[in-house]
C-alpha cells in the first residue's frame, strides 16, 4: 500500500521545539527525543486517526523512528537548511537555538496536549530506557530489523494500536487532509 500520509515539515519542527522547550537548557539526547516523538505520533494515530508529522516510520536496531525527522537531525534531508534555523546537533543532543523558536501555530490543542502527556510520562526515562520501551512496541517486534532497518507498514502500526478495522477510514482521511493542505497552500504571487 502506498503511504497515505505526507510529511508535514512545519508540524515536525514545532513538535520537536515543543519537546525541547520543556527540557532544561532546551536540549535533549536525540535518541530519546525520537522515541518520545514516535510514541506521540503513534498515540495521535490511535486516538484521532491522524498522524502528527506524517513521517514514514522505520524500524531500526534501537526501535521505531520517524524517518524524515531522523534525516533532519542527521542533516540528510532536503529541508535541512530550514531545520538548521531552529536546531543544532551537539554530539548526541539536539538543541533549540535561542531566540529561534518556531512556535506552535501548526499544532492543534490535541497535539500539544498529547506531546505534553507523552513527555511527562517519560520525564525520568533516559535514552536507554526509551529504547527498552520502544522494543516492547508490537509494531517494532513484528518488524525487528536486526542491525539493519526496514519500513514499518501502516497496517502493522494500526494492528498494534487496535485500529486495524479503521484502515480505509484513516487512509481516506489522510488523502482528504493532503488535498486540503494542497488547496490551501500559499502560492507565490506573480506579476501579470
Amino acid at each position: 500500500m502506498k503511504r497515505p500520509f505526507q510529511f508535514d515539515f512545519e508540524k515536525a519542527v514545532q513538535a520537536v521545539a515543543f519537546l525541547l522547550r520543556r527540557e532544561r537548557f532546551h536540549r535533549m539526547n536525540y535518541m530519546r527525543l525520537l522515541k518520545i516523538l514516535y510514541i506521540a505520533e503513534r498515540e495521535c494515530l490511535r486516538d484521532s486517526g491522524k498522524a502528527l508529522t506524517g513521517s514514514r516510520v522505520v524500524a531500526m536496531k534501537r526501535g521505531p523512528v520517524l524517518e524524515e525527522v531522523y534525516e533532519l537531525i542527521r542533516s540528510q534531508h532536503v529541508e535541512t537548511p530550514r531545520w538548521a534555523q531552529f536546531f543544532q546537533k551537539e554530539n548526541y543532543e539536539l538543541v533549540l537555538i535561542p531566540d529561534r523558536d518556531p512556535g506552535v501555530g501548526r499544532l492543534s490543542r490535541f497535539v500539544t496536549e498529547k506531546l505534553e502527556d507523552v513527555a511527562q510520562r517519560h520525564d525520568h526515562d533516559d535514552e536507554f530506557a526509551m529504547v527498552d520501551i520502544a522494543h516492547q512496541l508490537k509494531e517494532w517486534q513484528m518488524n525487528d530489523p536486526g542491525s539493519s532497518s526496514k519500513e514499518i507498514p501502516l497496517t502493522d502500526i494500526l494492528d498494534a494500536i487496535g485500529r486495524s478495522d479503521d484502515l480505509d477510514r484513516i487512509v481516506q482521511g489522510a488523502h482528504a487532509d493532503a488535498l486540503a493542505r494542497e488547496f490551501f497552500a500559499t502560492e507565490p504571487q506573480t506579476n501579470s
